[in-house]
């Protein structure tokens, strides 16, 4: 667990370059906006360690696997977020010298991620071979307000000589994934261009044909003053850029200005992406650099209305908190169905970029509360557009009849990851996207999605499970075998209980779907069938399984186990593991870890956490109590359920230690893997923390609920929602609650089991003494 990042509200601040920590600042500092974004390298050369990374959203190449040996059904490829054009670059040379913090003496240095206003600012003196020093200053940023769009000012002011100053802005094409199985570069030149301050740079991705202009114009300043210098241009293998010259004197302060724009063949005809480039650079140029950061600066004060949390008393969670609700909106804004949400974003190359079931279980919760309706839907929809791939996925594996198996990994609904255990075994993904179709209309209130959409997904995912379970002579029952649950740490198991409970739950719910879509459009429902030759036979197929589906539990401990015989294993707790071990998938063999009964996250607990209406207090205390003493979270994913659950159960203690562990996990760099990524996903769930966990909120029977406590080193805590078309601000004090309603709706919240009437644009106050 690393701890250098300075607390404060607002900022992300790194004082002191120490260059052991900089591919984990590279990650911490990242910047986005949705449809780019990239890792926090420095603008001048650095020859240290470091990961580059500029991203494009939606464009990907298929990585051939690389396997010891092949299995029948392995997927040919990974999928692959390319590490795009590098369009911050810029070369400093002081004389001969070139500018390089990895071998300058470097002080002073700051580096401060303005979540706020949504820009990254770094500055530090730099006291070069020669003697000479000087002072640079540097402000960058992704726009959100114009998303193709990306600037940076940066300023060099020399402190101890007089002398000629080189600067080379430059776009560099030539890059590659360092997670390319065969150090295979993905981009191929289609075309370049330089014109005065001007340059571009056209790329094609190898078998994908993706297309990608990246372009920029570039001013030069002294001391504010505008320079008219014709600079020199420089061409390599898929390179450009052009070279300033100026004399400087001591003090005195040059100011470099790059207006940056990618734009990809996803969104224009490749013929025309030059021009539409050349537009949006002219467009952006136009504004300056200051209209442009106004404008950013507006339209993070517009996503901070809508959904950011206030935590009075505790500066270290509030840093926290607004660090993952900033690094999830520069990740994903909604405004493009084909696109979703990487585990590691926009912020590194690990699990490459790729869509997994984190989006259905951690981040729809988040959107569908903190953005526009349309956005949370469009996540939905993007998996009922890959529908048919699903289905050929399931194909493959031998499954038929329209039955549909949603991928571990994918770009474009193709399976893509190569692991055994997950690529066949780990299918309870199938559940998290039928899940996020219920909590969506749970949220909502829109059905309409299921007759237009979510149907057709669910029956696809019943089918598999129908087929994908056996019935066992010996038990009586129907058992499912050979499965991977979310806990990674134990592989190919029989009767994981929570992947048994998600195929019976998943059965259920289509089959409630399919009465709500037969009673609200019959006609629909009835072309629906058709289309998929259903029979009604297959209800009955569904309720068999869900009457006589197997889920293990031990009666004497009054718990559901993992998998059958996980109480064969010697029962060690977390506590006792000694700290020289951890994390385990560091420290063990593979071997060990399989034979071990510690749980990378507690796949009974997840179950727990989506089902708990099923469920009493006691139930969940006593599974609670067991798997959490033997859970090592190394899973980003694992501590926010805990949290939640541990607050419903009145645990402030525990709650409290694994939100902070949810909410700084990249920050602290608890299980030393922040270099390579930061984990956006696990970030919907340090949200989930606080609004699920501390606030109760719950929707029931289409009405809002809430059971709050305020954790002790809280004054209070407050966050904005948006809930069937009215915008509440909700505010938990030492006092009570109290929920202001922006909107002109009428709303009926549930506080504790008690029920008050909330009118449009008023404010509801509850005491504690009110409450029972």
């Amino acid at each position: 667990m690393k701890n250098y990042i300075k607390a404060d509200e607002w900022n992300i601040i790194e004082e002191g370059f120490d260059p052991h920590l900089n591919k984990i600042s590279e990650s911490i500092f990242s910047l986005g906006n949705g449809r780019m974004g990239q890792r926090a390298n420095f603008e001048e050369t650095y020859t240290g360690e470091t990961l580059p990374g500029n991203y494009v959203a939606g464009v990907y190449y298929p990585d051939k696997t690389r396997v010891g040996w092949w299995k029948n059904g392995y997927p040919e490829y990974f999928a692959k977020v390319l590490n795009a054009a590098n369009w911050i670059g810029i070369e400093v040379k002081i004389g001969d010298e070139i500018l390089d913090l990895a071998t300058a003496e470097v002080s002073d240095f700051k580096r401060i991620l303005n979540m706020h206003a949504g820009y990254l600012e770094r500055s530090f003196t730099a006291k070069l071979k020669s003697g000479k020093t000087l002072k640079v200053k540097s402000t960058r940023f992704c726009s959100i307000a114009d998303d193709e769009v990306g600037a940076i000012r940066y300023s060099i002011s020399p402190l101890n000589f007089d002398g000629k100053l080189t600067l080379t802005p430059f776009i560099d094409g030539d890059v590659k994934n360092q997670d390319s199985n065969y150090d295979e570069k993905f981009w191929d030149k289609v075309s370049d261009e330089i014109s005065g301050t001007e340059a571009y740079i056209k790329l094609r991705t190898k078998k994908t044909e993706f297309e990608v202009c990246t372009g920029s114009n570039t001013g030069l300043y002294k001391n504010g003053q505008k320079l008219d210098i014709n600079p020199e241009e420089v061409r390599r293998e898929k390179f450009v850029g052009q070279t300033f010259v100026v004399e400087v004197k001591a003090n005195e302060e040059i100011t470099l200005v790059k207006i940056a724009a990618n734009l990809s063949s996803e969104n224009y005809a490749k013929e025309s992406l030059l021009k539409e480039t050349k537009s949006v650079i002219a467009k952006a140029s136009a504004k300056g650099f200051d209209t442009l950061l106004k404008e950013q600066t507006e339209a993070w004060a517009n996503k901070w209305e809508e959904s950011d949390i206030i935590i009075e008393g505790d500066v270290s969670a509030q840093q926290a908190i607004r660090f993952n609700i900033f690094q999830l909106f520069q990740t994903y804004t909604g405004k493009d169905d084909r696109l979703n949400i990487g585990p590691k974003g926009f912020t590194g190359e690990k699990y490459g970029g790729s869509t997994y079931w984190d989006t259905e279980a951690y981040c729809v919760p988040f959107y569908l509360a903190t953005a526009p309706q349309e956005v949370s839907k469009n996540l939905l929809v993007y998996r009922h557009k890959q529908l048919g791939k699903a289905i050929e996925n399931a194909a493959k594996l031998g499954f038929k009849d329209g039955a549909a198996l949603y991928p571990m990994v994918t770009m474009n609904g193709e399976e893509c990851h190569n692991e055994w255990e997950i690529t066949f075994e780990e299918i309870h993904r199938n559940g998290a996207i039928a899940f996020a179709i219920f909590n969506y209309i749970r949220y909502t209130g829109d059905e309409s999605y299921l007759s237009d959409f979510g149907l057709e997904v669910l029956i696809g995912i019943a089918r598999f499970w129908k087929q994908r379970v056996n019935w066992s002579s010996d038990k009586q029952q129907y058992v499912m075998l050979g499965v991977t649950g979310p806990n990674e740490y134990e592989n190919n198991v029989n009767n994981n209980w929570y992947t048994n409970i998600l195929a019976t739950w998943c059965m259920k719910y289509a089959t409630e779907a399919a009465k709500i879509v037969e009673t609200l459009q019959p006609e629909k429902y009835n072309s629906l069938l058709k289309s998929l030759n259903f029979e009604q036979k297959e209800f009955a197929d569904w309720a068999d399984i869900i009457e006589k589906m197997y889920y293990p539990q031990d009666e004497k401990l009054g718990i559901f186990l993992q998998q059958d015989g996980y109480l064969d294993k010697e029962q060690v707790l977390v506590k006792d593991l000694p700290a020289s071990e951890r994390p385990i998938n560091q420290k063990w063999s593979w071997d060990r870890i399989l034979r071990s009964n510690f749980i990378k996250q507690a796949d009974v607990l997840q179950g727990l956490y989506f089902f708990e209406e099923d469920y009493d207090l006691e139930t969940l205390k006593r599974n609670f109590d067991f798997y959490e003493p033997r859970t090592v979270h190394e899973s980003s994913l694992s501590p926010c359920v805990h949290s939640i659950l541990a607050a419903k159960l009145n645990d402030e203690a525990r709650a409290y230690e694994f939100y902070l562990r949810t909410a700084r996990l990249d920050l602290d760099d608890y299980n030393n893997d922040t270099e390579d990524g930061l984990h956006i996903t696990s970030m919907a769930g340090t949200w989930m923390s606080v609004v699920e966990g501390f606030a109760g909120m719950r929707v029931r029977d289409g009405k809002l609920q809430f059971n709050p406590f305020l954790p002790g080193k809280w004054k209070s805590f407050s966050f904005t929602i948006g809930f069937r078309g009215a915008t509440l601000k909700i505010n938990i004090a030492e006092n009570g609650i109290s929920i202001k309603n922006h909107a002109a709706i009428d709303l009926e919240i549930g506080i504790r089991n008690q029920f008050y009437k909330l009118a449009g644009n008023t404010e509801l106050e509850v005491n504690n003494a009110e409450l029972v």
